[in-house]
């Protein structure tokens, strides 16, 4: 069975840094990209930075110079360092794996809630 287990979010206050942590059982890190979206209420699902299993990156354009996503392939995990965190950056945090050779599949994890301090 696959899970996705997702750990680091919490309360920050606005300009300080939260890193996130994701690990995959069940699948191998390996011809797929894992990563991160995030969904505020009322608004739609975004992606925040992905990275495949090769090692290329791939950031939502408003964390680009702020967030850092790195992969572990050894450990199944992928790691995101966020800084300078804004109040607009406050919602749910989802990681996500997608396996980009036959058989296609998508997971979700069940989300980390990412709060800043007003």
């Amino acid at each position: 069975q696959v899970q996705l287990q997702e750990s680091g979010g919490g309360l920050v206050q606005p300009g300080g840094s939260l890193r996130l942590s994701c690990a995959i059982l069940g699948r191998m890190f390996s011809g797929a990209a894992m990563g991160w979206y995030r969904q505020a209420p009322g608004k739609e699902r975004e992606l925040v930075a992905r990275i495949t299993s090769g090692g290329t990156p791939t950031y939502g354009d408003s964390v680009k110079g702020r967030f850092t996503i790195a992969g572990h392939n050894a450990k199944n995990t992928v790691y995101l360092q966020m800084n300078n965190l804004t109040p607009a950056e406050e919602a749910v945090y989802y990681c996500n794996f997608q396996r980009l050779v036959t058989p296609v599949e998508v997971n979700w994890g069940q989300g980390t809630q990412v709060t800043l301090a007003s």
